[in-house]
């Protein structure tokens, strides 16, 4: 699993840099996120949360809840890898910033 390897963030690390993450996709300051993947991002939680959902679930018992469990793998799935890549290029950034001369 991706968040048990040496050195990997914890998940109290990736819940703090969601909002930097998250603000640094809008602002255009974190390239690596594109709009059309934070939209997918929001789509999911909505998805997962929408009282609509209810009725699938209510008449279609666990055909209901399958997709449920599907968005919400591929969610978990998502935010650990986007939270990766956020870290690591913030952790880039960094170096790049103690590497450059002083002016």
């Amino acid at each position: 699993m991706q968040s048990r390897r040496p050195g990997a963030p914890g998940l109290g690390d990736r819940l703090r840099a969601l909002p930097r993450m998250l603000g640094g996709a809008v602002s255009g300051r974190y390239p690596e996120m594109t709009r059309g993947r934070l939209a997918l991002f929001v789509l999911a939680v909505a998805y997962l949360v929408s009282p609509v959902d209810i009725v699938p679930e209510a008449v279609l018992a666990l055909l209901g809840l399958a997709d449920d469990a599907v968005v919400a793998l591929w969610l978990g799935g998502a935010f650990l890898g986007e939270t990766q890549r956020f870290l690591d290029w913030e952790r880039s950034r960094a170096m790049i910033v103690e590497q450059a001369p002083p002016l």
